[in-house]
């Protein structure tokens, strides 16, 4: 179909036309509510330091910049934040939520700007971009975003009068008739950089706490007529975090729409109440994931798998029809098609289990390649190895890799050896393909290809070693 031309450099302009967004979110707060030396917005929510999902968020709905204000802890917060590309400004005392947004510098921003706090986990990019769009439709020069609440507690009111917004009032300055109002203040505001950069040095301390309060913006550009709107969102924007119950629910909150999400794709749960999988894993449709099961981290789950309770899977790679049965731990390790693993297995990182391949009860492995079609039954050590295809390692097997020079070694196994039970291989070694090594045996040299390698005491036997005595004897 030929292009309008005329159509697209209309759509071209748009887009150089729309404004540029800065987002700002509060984090030098210090969280006495938590209880916690850690910093209230380090506190993992399903996984990950609340403040992550701030910044993620806001970055997915197109922020050019995202300034955090830091204070309390700051230099924790700094490790966790500057990495993902944001900049830091101090606030070194807190005075009020106007003082750490001023704290931001923002002389040389351009374009809208959002104001959110630090300790929001569930926004998302989706209610970024959609409360941004309505402000910039409605040509507002501040909004504030709002919610209604069943029970809105100790939120700031929303007062409107014939739908317009009049004002904010805090829940401790309301009347018995304002505290009716369900519609509260999220704390999430949207102005132009030229509405903050004119009001914001306006905002006074004339209060108890003498701080400087970012709701006063509302009334001072009310009063001067500007376009200020009240833009409803869903009341899940609401959410805060301020004490570690709310961190609790806040984290089930965030399970839960994982779990209804991997639902809608396809991914079977037998109780989704009891399966805690964070955002950031993929599991494919046809997967089967049985109650009290945690996945975590970068972790791929392929289609058609069947993962059992009380496994633990953290930044590791399962393709296509894998069992992962009971109890079993996978951490940065990578299992192919059709393998399984467990129950009661820990692959340990760098780890690959190879197609058809079996690794059962109490088997750990560490830095290991284990080959096709092979296994390894029940209580076994493989660290540091290279095993080949279609090899029975009997069990009580052991890599010994690590010796007294503090060095790890090497064992390597070719195709198809046969490993009794009860070896040890003291690394560096060889064992050539085709190989059988008895059990019991320790195998210290390398062994070639098809041959036979026992390494153990010889059996010595005593007969009538034992011997009744006549006290004995005479009692039976």
């Amino acid at each position: 179909m030929p292009v309008n031309k005329s159509e697209s450099a209309s759509e071209q302009s748009a887009e150089k036309q729309t404004p540029k967004l800065t987002v700002i979110a509060l984090a030098a707060g210090k969280g006495t509510r938590m209880k916690s030396p850690l910093p209230k917005v380090l506190h993992p929510v399903a996984g990950r330091p609340m403040i992550e999902k701030v910044i993620q968020a806001s970055k997915q709905a197109g922020a050019t910049e995202v300034r955090v204000i830091v204070g309390h802890g700051q230099n924790l917060v700094r490790q966790v934040v500057e990495p993902m590309g944001v900049s830091c400004y101090v606030q070194d005392e807190q005075l009020g939520t106007a003082h750490a947004v001023r704290c931001a510098k923002l002389e040389d921003v351009e374009g809208d700007v959002v104001i959110m706090n630090g300790d929001h986990p569930l926004i998302e990019a989706s209610d970024i971009k959609d409360f941004l769009r309505i402000f910039r439709d409605e040509k507002c020069d501040l909004a504030v975003v709002t919610a209604e609440l069943k029970n809105p507690g100790e939120f700031g009111r929303i007062v409107r009068n014939r739908g317009d917004l009049v004002a904010i009032v805090e829940a401790k300055d309301a009347s018995a008739e304002a505290l009716k109002i369900k519609e509260i203040n999220t704390g999430i505001y949207i102005a132009k950089a030229a509405t903050l950069a004119e009001y914001l040095p306006q905002i006074k301390n004339n209060n108890a706490k003498k701080e400087f309060y970012i709701t006063d913006l509302i009334a001072l550009c009310i009063q001067d007529k500007l376009r200020v709107q009240a833009i409803k969102a869903t009341p899940k924007v609401a959410v805060g975090v301020n004490n570690q119950l709310e961190l609790a629910k806040a984290t089930s909150m965030i399970f839960k729409r994982k779990a209804l999400r991997l639902l809608e794709d396809g991914v079977l749960m037998i109780d989704p109440r009891t399966t805690y999988v964070e955002e950031s894993v993929q599991i494919g449709a046809g997967t089967v994931i049985y109650p009290n099961v945690f996945i975590r981290g970068r972790t791929k789950v392929g289609s058609f798998c069947v993962i059992e309770s009380n496994s633990f899977l953290s930044d590791s790679e399962v393709a296509d029809s894998v069992q992962i049965r009971a109890g079993s731990y996978l951490e940065n390790a990578k299992v192919h098609s059709k393998a399984s693993v467990g129950p009661y297995a820990r692959l340990r990182p760098d780890t690959e289990i190879c197609e058809e391949a079996h690794v059962g009860n109490f088997v750990e492995m560490k830095k290991t390649k284990f080959g096709k079609r092979s296994k390894a039954g029940h209580l076994t050590y493989l660290g540091d190895a290279e095993v080949g295809e279609d090899v029975n390692v009997g069990c009580g097997t052991i890599t010994c890799n690590y010796a007294a020079d503090r060095k790890k070694y090497k064992t390597k196994i070719g195709n198809r050896v046969f490993v009794g039970s009860d070896t040890q291989f003291i690394a560096p070694i060889e064992i050539g393909d085709d190989a059988v090594i008895g059990s019991g045996s320790t195998i210290t040299k390398n062994v070639p290809a098809k041959a036979l390698a026992v390494a153990r005491g010889k059996q010595f036997v005593k007969e009538n070693y034992v011997v009744k005595s006549e006290e004995t004897e005479s009692k039976e």
